[in-house]
This record gives structure tokens, C-alpha cells and sequence, in this order.
């Protein structure tokens, strides 16, 4: 049976655990995305054990939890994998102030990484309050 037809989880991550998989992480309650990230199966793993977003930080190479510092996790409340089980959107409610680690010049964190949008002379211009 082909992964589209099947209610078996065939996520793969390498015989090592280490292949990167797409996540969207989208507010639960807005379908607001949040951040698109990564995760190994450790990732995974923790995401599932500890219901926070758990992804591999390609940058610093390690399991980063988010907000685990900030204080602005996120609760996962649903995980959907799709047709082909190479990539996830992990549903979640904010628990801080915001998802982005980028702070506005304030200092209070951006509600989502997408903050920005692409104008037509190819400049960025803020979206959000």
C-alpha cells in the first residue's frame, strides 16, 4: 500500500534520524502560519513526548524548543502530515507573546516570522503593527 492510502506513519528520516522534514506551524485558532521550520526525528519525537514545537535548528545544530527561552511556546494542539508523509503542519496555540525570534523595536515579538512582504521596487515593508 502507497503512503496516500495508508493510516501506518512512514515519516523517513534516515536511517540516522537526521533527514530534515518541512514543518508549517500555523496558529490554531487564525491558520495564521507562524514559522516554517525542520524537524530530525528527535524533533519529532520531542514534539510528540512534550507537546511544545520542538524543530532542529539548522543554524546552531540542535533540537530547538521553541520559546523555551522566551518564554513564547508553542502548544501543539494537532499535527497533520501530508499525502506523501515528507512534510508537517503542527496546529498550536502561542502561549507568550509571540512565535518570531525577531523583536520589534519595542522589544515584543512579532506574532509570526512573516512580519514583512516583498513590494514591487523589491524592498521589505512591515505588515504588522
Amino acid at each position: 500500500m502507497s503512503k496516500e492510502y495508508t493510516n501506518e506513519l512512514l515519516l523517513d528520516f534516515g536511517k540516522d534520524g537526521e533527514t530534515l522534514i518541512p514543518v508549517v506551524t500555523q496558529d490554531a485558532k487564525t491558520k495564521e502560519v507562524l514559522i516554517l521550520a525542520f524537524a530530525n526525528q528527535a524533533a519529532f519525537n520531542e514534539t510528540k513526548t512534550s507537546g511544545l514545537a520542538t524543530y532542529w535548528s539548522r543554524s546552531r545544530k540542535e533540537l530547538w524548543k521553541k520559546g523555551l527561552t522566551s518564554g513564547d511556546t508553542l502548544k501543539i494542539e494537532e499535527i497533520l502530515i501530508n499525502c506523501e508523509q515528507n512534510s508537517l503542519v503542527y496546529l498550536v496555540t502561542p502561549q507568550g507573546s509571540g512565535a518570531c525570534h525577531a523583536k520589534r523595536e519595542n522589544g515584543s515579538a512579532h506574532t509570526s516570522c512573516y512580519y514583512r512582504r516583498i513590494t514591487e521596487n523589491d524592498t521589505l515593508e512591515y505588515i504588522e503593527a
